[in-house]
């Protein structure tokens, strides 16, 4: 099995910050979203991004953005990649992939095998594919609740290269998730938190270490 990859997203403080990267993270996600309890402003953002810089692949997390903020993201963040967590169709991944030079990666929500169909819609348009649980229909948020799917739908299942495993992921389960589906990529949020949007840096470190022994 390749090595795995570890993506830390919804980080907002520096301590935390500094915990993903000592742990060894590959990537460090930053959310402008201000429904998320995760939320950074731009220019906060744009502190925890200078200071990750040459440690990990920074990553900035927006929902259904608008031309402007996606410049304003980019600008303030210098992220190395995108990740769009919302509503964007295929030909908006590729416009904003276009407009920015920058790789994107697509979340897709995850509660049943006929959901996998929509991969091959995106595969073209994002650089990466991210797998996330579906939130239910009165979720505020569209990702970060803390919600794992049924792993055993991606059995069989024709998955691009660098496919990343999301949702409800701990470090406790992580382990478990790899061998079940057999990507080498991982992105947590809320399973490494003690209440939303606050981060432990224990467990950052225990998901990290748990997925590296896989």
């Amino acid at each position: 099995m390749p090595p795995i990859q570890v993506k830390i997203c919804g980080l907002s403080t520096e301590p935390t910050l500094d915990a993903a990267l000592d742990a060894g993270a590959d990537l460090v996600g930053f959310v402008h979203f201000s429904r998320s309890p995760r939320h950074v402003a731009l220019d906060h953002g744009a502190v925890l991004s200078r200071r990750a810089k040459g440690r990990a692949g920074r990553v900035v997390l927006l929902v259904d953005p608008d031309d402007t903020l996606v410049a304003a993201a980019v600008a303030s963040l210098d992220p190395d990649l995108i990740q769009l967590h919302g509503h964007e169709s295929p030909a908006r991944v590729a416009a904003i992939r276009a407009r920015t030079g920058l790789p994107v990666m697509k979340a897709l929500g995850v509660a049943t095998r006929a959901d996998l169909a929509t991969i091959a819609e995106y595969s073209h348009a994002a650089d990466r594919i991210l797998l996330d649980a579906k939130p239910p229909k009165d979720a505020a948020l569209p990702g970060g609740n803390g919600l794992a799917f049924d792993w055993s739908l991606l059995c069989g299942a024709d998955l691009p290269a660098g496919t990343m495993l999301s949702g409800g992921l701990t470090p406790e389960t992580v382990a478990e998730a790899l061998r079940r589906t057999g990507l080498t990529a991982v992105d947590v949020s809320s399973g490494v938190e003690t209440v939303p949007g606050v981060k432990d840096i224990d467990r950052i470190a225990a998901f990290v270490a748990a997925a590296r022994q896989v």
